[in-house]
């Protein structure tokens, strides 16, 4: 078993009140603390099941799903300030990041997610952290970022934030990014200033059942990475759903979600985390040691906008 002691890991599960079959899902890995964390969306149809428990249980460890898309036909929600840059033609958020970037007055989107954390405090969550559904704040499908409004917001909460300083050089997704490592040093150097905590790393994962993958393979995969896991705090992202006829059929790679809710009960994953010498975390301890200095963030942003 490995000595290092100093990797620190938070498995977050993304889209808590999305649907019934994912609140399952997520309230039981939340029960068996077999994940660190989960974030909300305020704006999805199963939102108030989501709150009431959590209020129920006293849940402190549920994060804001900042949410600005509605990507299933099979289960979409509108805004809750309505505003029309927000929506497309049916009524609903956008369904792309590419549309929510090129359509959204930023104004609007800054009242919206203000709307988001009022509903989730008013049903009484207290609120651990923030991250993004679909990544719709980062600028990745035009250009066009809404990060430092979010940090702004953040910084106002005293409440983490998924970003991170350094991309994995194995990440699949992340380290394919066309000038990640400069966007990366930016956003981070920002949240800095603003005295935003964050991780150091994300490790991401296919969203989608890949060509000829399968449950074996993915779990192969997954605990790969715990072995190959920086030091430093890193988080990961799960979509963990039970088995649904109706939501299987009508969303795509619905498998996928059930592998990962299978995957964190699985007691080969939980046996690699020991053996890895991985500590499973939370977001306090982000909120605790994942901050930089002002003054040396003030610096690092500089450096990073004047570099090419």
């Amino acid at each position: 078993m490995s000595n290092a002691r100093n990797k620190h890991l938070i498995i977050n599960c993304d889209d808590f009140g999305q649907s019934a079959p994912m609140n399952a899902a997520i309230m039981h890995l939340l029960e068996e603390k077999r994940v660190s964390s989960a974030t909300i969306m305020a704006p999805a149809p199963g939102f108030e099941e989501a709150a009431a428990w959590c209020k129920r249980r006293g849940q402190t460890n549920v994060g804001l799903h900042l949410t600005l898309t509605s990507e299933f036909d099979a289960v979409r929600w509108s805004s809750l300030t309505g505003d029309p840059s927000l929506h497309d033609e049916s009524g609903h958020m956008h369904k792309t990041v590419e549309q929510f970037e090129r359509h959204a007055d930023s104004a609007a989107v800054v009242k919206e997610l203000l709307a988001q954390r009022e509903k989730t405090l008013n049903a009484g969550i207290s609120l651990s952290h923030a991250d993004n559904h679909m990544g719709s704040l980062y600028g990745t499908a035009t250009g066009r970022t809404h990060i430092p409004q979010a940090l702004r917001l953040c910084s106002k909460w005293k409440l983490p934030f998924r970003l991170f300083r350094k991309v994995h050089p194995s990440d699949p997704l992340l380290a394919g990014i066309p000038g990640v490592e400069g966007i990366v040093a930016k956003a981070s150097s920002l949240a800095g200033v603003m005295g935003v905590a964050i991780p150091d790393y994300l490790l991401s994962h296919s969203f989608h059942v890949e060509e000829g993958e399968s449950y074996d393979r993915f779990k192969a995969m997954m605990v790969a990475k715990l072995y190959d896991l920086p030091e430093g705090i890193s988080e990961t992202y799960i979509h963990p759903a039970i088995e649904d006829a109706r939501l299987s059929a009508e969303v795509p790679h619905w498998e996928k979600r059930v592998w990962e809710y299978r995957l964190m009960l699985d007691d080969d994953f939980a046996y690699a985390l020991r053996d890895a010498g991985v500590n499973l975390t939370n977001y306090d301890y982000v909120r605790k040691h994942g901050k930089r200095s002002r003054a040396g963030s003030v610096i690092a942003l500089a450096r990073a906008l004047m570099s090419k």
